[in-house]
């Protein structure tokens, strides 16, 4: 396997372990705070009194900690790729959350946003492909010339 093959699969790798991270840590969170239960009011003590729920909550600190770990992971994809590549396919996270929120939530999910996740992953497939296309284009024609001398001339 070539380099750059090696190198995409290590990225998309990190990608999609990041991504399961990531809706781990929504499913998490929205398992906390329906455990916290409806905001009766914004009063003083409310307040409090869901602030405290949430920083005891298990859930809700589990929710944390995969959300930080996919916040790592993007980090260290940041590093090595280019953000017009790596940015729009984290959208591929809506797809995810979309899938965990009907299997741990029983949530229901409409055909239209059924919709919605085919077109977001057919636009992750357009901007993959794109990287790939990247690789294999040709270096741009040089738009100087040089002199007798060697001397590069600037159109």
């Amino acid at each position: 396997m070539d380099r750059p093959k090696k190198f995409m699969i290590k990225l998309l790798s990190i990608l999609l372990a990041g991504l399961v991270c990531e809706s781990a840590g929504v499913v998490l969170l929205k398992k906390g705070i329906n455990q916290i239960g409806d905001i009766n009011g914004y009063t003083a003590a409310e307040i409090f009194r869901i602030v405290k729920s949430g920083l005891t909550s298990q859930m809700i600190w589990l929710g944390i900690f995969f959300e930080a770990l996919f916040f790592i992971g993007l980090l260290v994809l940041m590093a090595r790729s280019d953000i017009s590549f790596l940015w729009p396919l984290t959208g591929l996270s809506f797809v995810f959350a979309t899938f965990a929120a009907r299997w741990f939530l029983n949530e229901h999910v409409s055909p239209v946003r059924w919709i919605g996740v085919v077109l977001i992953v057919l636009g992750a497939g357009f901007i993959s492909y794109s990287e790939h296309a990247k690789g294999k284009s040709a270096p741009p024609a040089s738009h100087s010339q040089n002199d007798a001398a060697g001397n590069q001339l600037i159109r």
